[in-house]
């Protein structure tokens, strides 16, 4: 199942600004490797449990993973064939808004050549480039 907040306040949001770089959550907190992003995007639900299952796959059962990031924001979509006007269509799915510089995963209890190639799998599964971080 797709990442989703239990409850929000507001059903939809606004776009929002995209500028700027990762002012929290851009350095390790928890283990001794991390995935950093280098460039702007949305990180989908479907996103983050897709690396999530790459990198405990590759890990065996091995190690700790922290998840670093959640899609808090509401993505909107009308439905096909609709004409334009009459309001904003329904939520769609959730984003984390992802800017460079975030780190999305931390991974200890592991060697590094085991971390780094974990993460590069993982990388190939979100829609931005990222890099391996170490403490």
């Amino acid at each position: 199942m797709a990442l989703a907040p239990s409850r929000t306040k507001y059903r939809k949001s606004q776009k929002g600004s995209r500028a700027g770089n990762a002012k929290r959550g851009n350095t390790l907190a928890f283990g001794e490797f991390g995935l950093q992003s280098l460039t702007r995007g949305p990180m989908t639900g479907r996103q983050i449990e897709a690396a999530r299952v790459t990198i405990t796959r590759h890990l065996k059962r091995k190690g700790k993973l922290w998840i670093r990031v959640f899609p808090h924001k509401p993505i909107t979509k009308k439905p096909a064939e609709v004409r334009m006007g009459q309001g904003k269509g329904s939520v769609e799915y959730y984003v984390a808004v992802i800017k460079p510089g975030a780190v999305l995963f931390e991974l200890s209890g592991v060697p590094a050549t085991i971390a780094k190639e974990a993460f590069r799998l993982a990388d190939a599964k979100l829609p931005f480039h990222c890099r391996f971080i170490t403490r």
